[in-house]
């Protein structure tokens, strides 16, 4: 299967050149981790200072309606390269390994003369998470130059891998590293060839917090949280023990009230300082105007809107991701979007951009015509997916839900769950589930998530009941790529020690 592909899409660029077309465009993808839609200038955040990712949005497009189809880590990140659903890839909880036998755009790029590189939090190989080594190979499934880690959340102290298996230790804060390492590959990219690079940062994933001359610009008392926050969203949590765990240099940021909302803020707009410095590398290299820049998250951050926490959650600070594409002129520039838009239609959208054929496996949304200006029109719902329980997110199974222009709807197996009106209540402060005055719209939208699941080859038997994440995958050396390999694996062992998550 890879093989015909990457011969296809040798013979397509070829095919192109003989024709006297233009120079295939670079892509370069910056992708930090847990960051909410809303936590931008551009987005109509008046409190946060992110100068050069509105920069983006100016001169590029805003798709204020970008969705994680599964808001958690790593099914996030593999949907988003594959073009493909988590249940279609495998990917269905957290520290699974991608197989190998998956086809990512960076296999594609690369197999059309791209160099591709991938720098910071990879989080696709499964097993134990630190030290993180993953050797060259298939299991990078198409990236050629290499400055990662599996996952680790040290942002003040970074440990990455190239080639061998050597630590690399950088003290700095990890988005500052990471464009280091970028900018390296911009610098070492040969002329007349076409690049692909993802830069995928670990901030503002807690453990919150950033360098100390970014939470000096951010007043606790002065933060002005959502209609739908709610302090003290988790008061069993021991701030003082997780800083201590992680982050040893500074003190505690105290867990579920405005001084972490500070702490996020503060991680921000320090990576987006750095994303002003790769853009400036960018246009430094000759190669701004033949670049398209996608920015995004893998998922967004309750951050106690509801008195809730983290993600895996089908309300919009969870789901909802920032959505940024840049090409000057080819997207027409400061053009605000409500197209819905989700990481399966990524791939498809940015191989389309850049002229390449699309595979035929990819299951998202060629979107190309509407980051061109060319239409509004996409998909009529976004599909939501989570697989399996997590107790440190308070999600007591798996769920599916679905994202309309007007409406959020997600349900469990058994039982719907919330229903929000996106025009009339737009903090989602609303739950109209099972209320009778609104039968009529649930009963429709169940029945567009069934066709939705149904289309896509999902249904509710590839859901688990065991408590893998957070609870033991990445507690062993071996990788598993199900959940029902793990299970058998585990059944040959003695008890494993309760490990942290």
């Amino acid at each position: 299967m890879k093989h015909s592909l990457a011969f296809l899409s040798v013979l397509f660029a070829l095919l192109a050149q003989s024709l006297g077309a233009q120079p295939p465009p670079n892509i370069l993808l910056i992708l930090p981790d847990q960051m909410r839609a809303t936590a931008m200038g551009c987005a109509g955040n008046s409190e946060i200072r992110t100068p050069f990712i509105d920069q983006l949005a100016r001169e590029g497009m805003l798709f204020r309606r970008t969705y994680a189809n599964v808001p958690v880590c790593c099914p996030a990140r593999a949907t988003l390269l594959t073009g493909t659903y988590a249940h279609t890839n495998g990917m269905i909880a957290n520290d699974l390994r991608l197989r190998e036998s998956q086809v990512t755009i960076a296999e594609l790029l690369q197999a059309a003369g791209y160099r591709t590189g991938f720098v910071g939090k990879w989080h696709l190989d499964g097993g134990i998470r630190d030290p993180g080594f993953i050797p060259p190979g298939e299991r990078r499934q198409g990236f050629e130059f290499w400055a990662a880690y599996e996952c680790h959340h040290r942002h003040f102290a970074p440990t990455y891998f190239k080639d061998t298996p050597e630590v690399i230790q950088i003290n700095k804060f990890e988005p500052e590293a990471s464009c280091d390492f970028a900018i390296e590959f911009l610098k070492t990219q040969p002329a007349q060839k076409p690049f692909f690079l993802t830069v995928q940062m670990g901030p503002p994933h807690d453990p919150y917090g950033a360098p100390e001359e970014y939470m000096r610009l951010y007043d606790p008392e002065k933060i002005t949280p959502p209609d739908n926050w709610q302090p003290d969203s988790e008061p069993t949590r021991n701030p003082a023990l997780l800083r201590q765990r992680w982050l040893p240099e500074r003190g505690a940021v105290p867990s579920g009230g405005k001084e972490e909302i500070a702490a996020y803020y503060a991680a921000i707009t320090a990576l987006d300082d750095q994303v002003g410095r790769l853009l400036k590398a960018l246009k430094e290299s000759g190669q701004e105007d033949n670049t398209i820049v996608l920015f995004t998250s893998d998922h967004g951050d309750m951050l106690g809107s509801h008195g809730m926490r983290r993600k895996r959650k089908p309300h919009d600070e969870s789901a909802r991701v920032p959505g940024i594409i840049r090409w000057p002129g080819k997207v027409p520039a400061g053009k605000i979007v409500d197209t819905l838009f989700s990481h399966v239609d990524m791939a498809p959208t940015l191989l389309a951009l850049a002229g390449q054929p699309l595979p035929k496996a990819m299951q998202g949304s060629d979107l190309s015509k509407v980051a061109r200006g060319l239409t509004t029109q996409g998909p009529e719902a976004v599909l939501l997916q989570i697989f399996v329980p997590f107790q440190g997110d308070e999600i007591p199974e798996g769920w599916r839900g679905i994202i309309t222009a007007n409406h959020t709807y997600a349900r469990f197996e058994t039982k719907p769950w919330v229903l929000f009106d996106h025009i009339n209540d737009p903090s989602e402060m609303n739950n109209l589930a099972g209320l009778k005055e609104h039968e009529s719209i649930e009963t429709k939208l169940d029945a567009q998530l069934a066709k939705l699941m149904t289309s896509n080859g999902d249904s509710w038997s590839h859901n688990s009941k065991e408590l893998v994440e957070g609870g033991g995958l990445f507690r062993y050396p071996q990788s598993f790529y199900t959940i029902p390999e793990y299970l058998s694996f585990l059944k040959s062992q003695p008890p494993h020690p309760q490990g942290k998550n």
